[in-house]
């Protein structure tokens, strides 16, 4: 325990040390390796909902990422719920960016273990995916990459939906970095196959936020990602590509038709007030505007004071009064 307790050092060399030491200690004494879990599941406890500091947190991930890699098959439960209720709340944490790569491994390793964890683990990132923190997005998207790579293509249809969306999100983000690295996806051979088997459900989904933002972001570079993303799904079904391109515009259209009836339905409401003869009376009465005047709070005190009060010119004589 005492061995664990120093992994919050803040020298990184005796962090390193120790790193080697519990390895070996874990490979060596079979007995104790239960226990030596248990107590880095405390260390992370405390570290995800009560300090949010701890220096060794990377090491300590380090050394579960060679022990995951170890684990036999199938897995048991209680590491399942490590990964669960543990790995997957570390993603919530402001200094995700200290330990973020070796997070990213750790989970992969259980989901290339295990792929029936996918669906599970996905959800909890979408769940913890930032809101307003471009970095951390962008470490999000980078550990979504690896996890699709390993991915099953069962298990990726039960992800896709949820998955897309939050993709047409960040692939709208003003912030570009945020866009480029969503779009990065499309040049992955890999993700591209799965997206092509299931093309259907995924392009209506993506498709308004690239043509939109095809237009209408900011950067240049977005502009070029997003014509690359466009032709591919193009060049992978036109006549879905077509499909989609005119239910875009059917819909844009009923956007402008209902602004059109909304502002035709204030312009007559403007009409009928101006038309109302209650209206018209009181415009022409003329109302004088009074003026109130501001008063300061009566204090008698103060009031005496006031009325006793000399200028100092008047107590003073001058050489022309002697």
């Amino acid at each position: 325990m005492q061995l664990l307790d120093l992994f919050d050092s803040e020298d990184p060399r005796e962090r390193d040390f120790l790193k080697t030491t519990l390895h070996r200690i874990y490979g060596k004494f079979l007995g104790l390796r239960a226990y030596i879990r248990k107590q880095i599941n405390n260390i992370f406890y405390r570290f995800i909902y009560e300090t949010e500091h701890h220096n060794g947190i990377a090491e300590l991930l380090e050394i579960l990422g060679s022990i995951i890699n170890g684990f036999a098959l199938p897995l048991k439960e209680e590491h399942k719920i490590f990964l669960l209720k543990v790995l997957l709340p570390l993603h919530k944490v402001k200094s995700l960016s200290v330990y973020h790569p070796q997070l990213a491994y750790c989970v992969v390793q259980f989901l290339e273990k295990d792929s029936t964890l996918t669906e599970p683990v996905v959800m909890a990132l979408l769940k913890y995916w930032p809101k307003t923190h471009s970095p951390k997005e962008v470490m999000f998207l980078n550990e979504l990459e690896e996890i699709l790579d390993v991915i099953e293509p069962s298990e990726f249809v039960k992800v896709m939906e949820p998955l897309f969306r939050q993709l047409a999100k960040c692939v709208s983000s003003p912030h570009f970095q945020v866009a480029e690295r969503a779009l990065y996806y499309w040049n992955n051979e890999y993700i591209m196959s799965l997206i092509s088997d299931n093309a259907a459900k995924i392009l209506p989904i993506m498709f308004p936020a690239l043509y939109r933002n095809s237009k209408t972001h900011w950067n240049k570079t977005i502009h070029g990602l997003i014509y690359n993303a466009l032709k591919l799904f193009m060049e992978m079904n036109q006549k879905l590509f077509d499909d989609c391109t005119q239910q875009f515009r059917a819909e844009k259209n009923k956007e402008k038709a209902k602004s059109k009836e909304r502002e035709e339905a204030w312009i007559k409401i403007e009409n009928l007030a101006k038309s109302n003869p209650q209206l018209q009376r009181d415009q022409r009465k003329e109302r004088p505007l009074v003026r109130r005047k501001s008063e300061l709070p009566q204090d008698i005190y103060t009031v005496k004071a006031l009325e006793s009060h000399r200028r100092a010119e008047d107590m003073l004589t001058t050489h022309d009064g002697h």
